[in-house]
């Protein structure tokens, strides 16, 4: 479980990020979870955005995917959102 400072130290780190994923009109599919896990892999921490296509709840969708690939959300800001998860070995970001 993430700490407020923390989830306030990656909200700061996560304004500066573009979103580096897209989920349109086919919503979430077992290859989009796989994709999402590679790249959270490889970065930590990712900004996802929802598009206007998309007929399901973005808040939803940040939750389903937090469970399915156990990371964290760390802000829903309308139709984006941020996911944080530490990697198993040498983690980029070092939380406060």
């Amino acid at each position: 479980m993430l700490t407020s400072k923390q989830r306030a130290y990656l909200r700061a780190l996560g304004n500066e990020l573009d979103p580096v994923f897209q989920i349109g009109k086919g919503g979430l599919s077992e290859e989009t979870i796989n994709q999402l896990d590679a790249v959270l892999e490889a970065r930590e921490l990712i900004k996802v955005k929802v598009l206007k296509s998309c007929l399901d709840d973005a808040g939803e969708l940040a939750d389903e995917i937090a469970r399915a690939l156990d990371c964290h959300v760390v802000q829903k800001i309308g139709k984006s959102f941020l996911l944080y998860r530490k990697p198993l070995e040498e983690p980029k970001i070092q939380l406060p």
